[in-house]
């Protein structure tokens, strides 16, 4: 399957972007393929193959790629056009020290507001991320493992944490579905993430946020260290 084969399947399931104008359209759907590395980086983005895989003219696809060149996603390169960024060691360990520090005051804040049922769902997300590692398919687990710290945020109830939050999730989410396959398989996540919870269920907000630092900076490091590996080897290849 080709890069274009690729892509229109991405946007056939993706749901509920005929919410959107279209240069919201355009700007979610290849954000979204940037974030899932349907479009890898530095995967040269072409306004007209994207048009026609988009089915729309070629301007609200320019305006979504410059509003992505301005959130630093995509750059311009005179005459060939806008690439996808590299994931960059320095730009993901300012990302994970912000999400680190916001994610500890998050659940801090939802282990005080968080129902049993709403705790239940955390742990059927660990079930479901459980069964993906034993299925080997470390991209559903990627998704689960999303899912599991935006659930934690959402029941903070606090929009303008959230916001900020999730103006860094995209990197975060990219550079972990990067680096995956180049890690070991993310057991002790599992574990952190059953200790995260037990510490909700009992109320502990200063534990919960202990654990959760911890747990984000272990992979941080892991992350960043295979990233390193990665960028080091296409430097001796090229």
């Amino acid at each position: 399957m080709n890069l274009e084969e690729e892509l229109q399947l991405f946007i056939q399931n993706l749901k509920g972007m005929e919410q959107y104008r279209l240069p919201q359209r355009a700007y979610h759907t290849i954000r979204l393929a940037i974030r899932d590395l349907i479009l890898p980086p530095g995967t040269a983005l072409l306004e007209r193959e994207i048009s026609e895989t988009l089915q729309m003219s070629r301007t609200p696809v320019r305006e979504a790629l410059v509003r992505l060149e301005i959130e630093g996603v995509v750059r311009l390169v005179p005459r060939r056009g806008f690439i996808v960024e590299p994931i960059e060691q320095e730009d993901l360990k300012e990302v994970y020290e912000i999400i680190t520090t916001l994610d500890s005051l998050a659940i801090e804040i939802a282990t005080a507001n968080a129902t049993e049922e709403e705790l239940d769902y955390l742990e059927t997300i660990i079930d479901d991320q459980q069964a993906a590692l034993a299925q080997e398919d470390l991209k559903k687990w990627s998704y689960l493992d999303d899912l599991f710290h935006a659930t934690i945020i959402k029941y903070a109830h606090n929009k303008r944490l959230k916001t900020v939050i999730d103006s860094f999730a995209d990197q975060s989410y990219r550079a972990r579905l990067f680096t995956i396959k180049n890690r070991p398989l993310p057991l002790r996540s599992i574990t952190e993430h059953k200790a995260i919870v037990f510490c909700m269920r009992a109320k502990d907000g200063k534990a919960a946020s202990m654990l959760i630092q911890s747990h984000r900076r272990r992979a941080q490091k892991e992350i960043l260290e295979v990233l390193g590996e990665i960028n080091q080897i296409e430097i001796i290849n090229n």
